[in-house]
């Protein structure tokens, strides 16, 4: 996942993506990479406490220089997709778990990113939320979105098309659906 999302560089070869050679870049173009063409979303949500649902899912926007207002409707729209337009003005702390999730996913989406990379994100998640949050992702990779998700949890790596087991850091076994 840290080569996928550009935080580690590869000790040998090359990585491509998109076109781009990524492997050899710079700290500052890696940065502009991951914030153009990866959404990251994690098992603990990430969310800044002491900011809104909406805030949350501008941050993105706002290191990519997107300007006020139209950040802000693009934010909007995105937590009306996963179903937030009724809470985009509460904080983290008055949000359940799968909305802390759902925020958490928002903000991947909201620079509509190449790729998506989840670890764990059911993990701190009841098992009625888990399947909603994987619903989610059901949807947005129906409509076209690339997810790549980590778990150990064989009922979300059932939704895959894709299952890639690791042992010991090397390929057990690869099985598509």
């Amino acid at each position: 996942m840290n080569l996928i999302g550009c935080l580690d560089s590869p000790d040998k070869g090359d990585y491509e993506l998109n076109g781009r050679t990524v492997s050899n870049m710079g700290d500052r173009k890696l940065a502009r990479v991951r914030n153009e063409e990866i959404g990251f979303v994690f098992q603990t949500f990430n969310l800044l406490n002491r900011t809104t649902a909406l805030h949350n899912v501008e941050m993105p926007l706002i290191y990519a220089g997107i300007g006020r207002k139209k950040r802000q409707k693009i934010a909007e729209d995105v937590l009306a997709r996963v179903g937030l337009a009724d809470r985009m003005s509460h904080r983290p702390s008055e949000l359940s778990g799968g909305q802390r999730q759902r925020v958490a996913i928002a903000r991947a989406l909201v620079t509509t990113p190449s790729i998506l990379l989840a670890d764990e994100p059911t993990g701190n998640l009841d098992s009625n939320t888990a399947r909603e949050i994987m619903s989610l992702f059901d949807e947005l990779h129906a409509s076209g979105h690339t997810i790549v998700l980590v778990t150990h949890d064989a009922d979300v790596a059932g939704h895959a098309d894709r299952v890639i087991k690791l042992l010991d850091g090397a390929i057990e076994s690869d099985e598509r659906r």
